[in-house]
């Protein structure tokens, strides 16, 4: 049966080397549940744990992520390797499902055609039963990335650290996943601070889901659920109380969004008002929260984003409706001051302003909530 929901139903690999944003098609498992392989075989040649590799154990649901994981592997030639074919597999879940994205992307990439680099990679996830942040974050950490700032989202009772990538990390030329490794951002719902009812019904999933949190990072790359697919009522019981937790329940550990780095682009479209101009002018909705550009206190973040895709969804009691998917954000970080100075040739990333705005991340969740969404439509 078809309900019409409060949801508008509209809804890479570099194979194609004239336009590495072309994915191609990719069989995604609807099954909720999987059973990782046992071992996996890294470039290297070395045979290991699957587990031990990929999607280490958490003994905790704190936030506080462990800074003795092994950055080593991320370092080397052939953990770089695995790391990035993990990420294109879930770059490619996200272009297919989001045709918004994969059309700006393809869009820019017509006007500039020399290099699409990623500010970072977004995902949310549920502080609860050990499905909070540490569940993905470890495999990044595994895998060279370092952790920084924690934010808090107070009225969206959301929490969130961010990641930056290997300092090693480097590929001049390519675009997306194939270029300079992006930082990478992971929010976490503070599960305890809901109703009793919401929360009955995420610990549900989360605890069904078994050992689910370890295979986090696989989940991402496979656009599987770790756990059962939800009833509809239980969907409309979360998305009165928080549109982030109907989200994640449907999209689990799916990327949220990317985000285009505007200011390494070499076209006019490098200022990011320009770019967004661009955009809407070609029919695409921009979230309108707080004005189209969000700018931090100190002017040296700029940020905007798309209005979330939406994708038909088939809930476990035979309701098909349609749900929020992901979106596309475009950030441009300027020059700090002591830098002001240098010549333009000499500028590094490093010169630039760096890390995330509480008040900027704060308007672009807004990307996936229903007054957005109905403005789309």
């Amino acid at each position: 049966m078809k309900l019409s929901t409060m949801f508008s139903s509209n809804c890479y690999s570099s194979a194609i080397a004239k336009n590495p944003f072309r994915p191609p098609s990719l069989n995604i498992r609807p099954a909720s549940t999987f059973s990782p392989p046992h071992s996996h075989k890294l470039s290297s040649g070395h045979s290991v744990s699957f587990n031990r590799l990929l999607f280490r154990r958490n003994s905790t649901s704190s936030t506080t992520v462990s800074a003795s994981a092994s950055k080593s592997d991320g370092q080397s030639k052939g953990g770089e390797s695995f790391l990035r074919d993990i990420l294109k597999s879930m770059e490619t879940v996200y272009l297919n499902r989001n045709p918004t994205a994969k059309s700006i992307l393809e869009l820019v990439h017509s006007v500039d055609d020399e290099q699409i680099c990623y500010d970072h990679l977004a995902f949310r996830t549920f502080g609860v039963n050990g499905y909070g942040i540490n569940s993905l974050a470890s495999f990044f950490l595994d895998y060279g990335y370092t952790q920084k700032e924690e934010l808090r989202f107070p009225a969206k009772k959301l929490k969130a650290l961010w990641f930056s990538p290997p300092n090693s990390s480097s590929q001049d030329g390519g675009s997306g996943v194939n270029g300079p490794l992006p930082r990478v951002f992971i929010s976490e719902l503070l599960v305890d601070q809901l109703s009793p009812k919401t929360q009955e019904i995420i610990r549900k999933y989360t605890e069904k889901s078994g050992s689910g949190n370890k295979y986090a990072a696989l989940a991402s790359a496979l656009g599987s659920l770790t756990w059962e697919k939800p009833l509809y009522s239980e969907f409309q019981q979360l998305a009165g109380e928080s549109e982030y937790a109907a989200w994640t329940l449907v999209n689990g550990y799916a990327l949220n969004h990317v985000t285009v780095s505007t200011h390494r682009l070499k076209s006019n479209l490098k200022n990011i008002k320009s770019l967004n101009q661009f955009i809407e002018k070609n029919g695409f909705k921009l979230n309108s929260e707080g004005g189209i550009l969000k700018v931090s206190p100190d002017g040296l973040l700029l940020q905007s984003s798309t209005v979330a895709d939406s994708i038909p969804f088939s809930f476990s009691d035979g309701i098909d409706a349609s749900v929020p998917c992901s979106y596309i954000e475009f950030a441009e970080r300027l020059v700090l001051p002591q830098y002001k100075n240098l010549p333009e040739s000499e500028i590094k990333e490093s010169h630039r302003r760096d890390g995330f705005e509480v008040g900027n991340a704060d308007k672009i969740f807004e990307s996936t909530s229903k007054e957005q969404l109905t403005r789309r439509a």
